[in-house]
């Protein structure tokens, strides 16, 4: 399943817990919203994310993450980071997304299986 959100027309979702985080988009939809409303909060975090550089974010995925051995991070991550780019959200649930810092130069696999995740958390010493 593909999620996508055109940045032009980018709207609030639902007030409830579920109509944000349980629909089909799993929650996409909000983190990339919350990153269109982080670029106007921290300017300097949204030049980052345009210059390709994967800053920390509250998801897995960039920062200090990308330094560690597996290089996993998740598909909410990528959705804030398209947010805070100012790109339509455009996200493939079946085969995720691989993208390189251009301040580290590490490359780091999105995905939304969360064992992948927390087992590459687990082996480089926690998740932050």
């Amino acid at each position: 399943m593909i999620v996508e959100c055109s940045f032009s027309s980018a709207s609030p979702q639902g007030e409830s817990w579920v109509e944000r985080w349980g629909g089909p988009d799993k929650g996409l939809i909000c983190s990339w919203l919350r990153g269109i409303e982080k670029a106007k909060e921290s300017p300097e975090l949204a030049a980052q994310a345009s210059r390709g550089e994967l800053p920390s974010l509250p998801w897995v995925g960039g920062g200090k993450a990308i330094k560690a051995g597996k290089r996993v991070g998740a598909l909410h991550y990528l959705a804030m980071w398209q947010g805070l780019r100012s790109e339509d959200l455009f996200i493939d649930l079946a085969t995720g997304a691989t993208h390189t810092c251009t301040l580290t130069g590490m490359a780091v696999t999105f995905t939304d299986d969360t064992s992948v995740i927390w087992k590459a958390a687990s082996e480089a010493g926690g998740v932050e």
